[in-house]
């Protein structure tokens, strides 16, 4: 079912939920995203204006961002929490994990009892938006006028 390295980032997301914070809902929840060979750990994060709490798998990307290990593809990522089933990113996680690792994206889905689900990004979001990838736009030209 998992190999040694999904074992790995299985494990690398458990541990990055124990510093989920997330005093209203209590839902921890944990991610590991692998970039290259570098797993890079994620958790949510919640504040009272709930607005601006953030998932932990977006936390994980992000993290890489940050950290300068974004230059290197996303191959794969595991999510983990207390849940029945093996938890499912939300709608704004498929769209980022989709951005980056594109509908090949390994996505490992694991909670506490030990149940796995592994799919690929195309199954989690189909039809996933992107954007052609071309040079960003250069804003337009603000020539100051100078007076002779």
């Amino acid at each position: 079912m998992l190999d040694a390295g999904e074992r790995k980032l299985v494990a690398a997301a458990l541990a990055a939920r124990e510093h989920a914070h997330a005093p209203w809902s209590r839902f921890k929840v944990g991610a590991a995203a692998r970039f290259g060979t570098r797993i890079v750990q994620g958790c949510n994060i919640e504040f009272d204006v709930y607005g601006l709490t953030n998932c932990a798998e977006r936390t994980a990307i992000f993290a890489a961002f940050a950290g300068g290990f974004a230059h290197a593809p996303l191959t794969a990522i595991a999510v983990i929490a207390d849940t029945d089933e093996p938890v499912c990113p939300c709608g704004a996680c498929r769209q980022v994990m989709f951005e980056c690792g594109g509908p090949d994206l390994r996505v490992i889905l694991a909670n506490l009892r030990g149940d796995v689900s592994i799919v690929r990004m195309r199954d989690l979001l189909p039809g996933g938006f992107r954007l052609g990838r071309q040079a960003p736009r250069k804003p337009p030209s603000r020539a100051r006028k100078t007076r002779a």
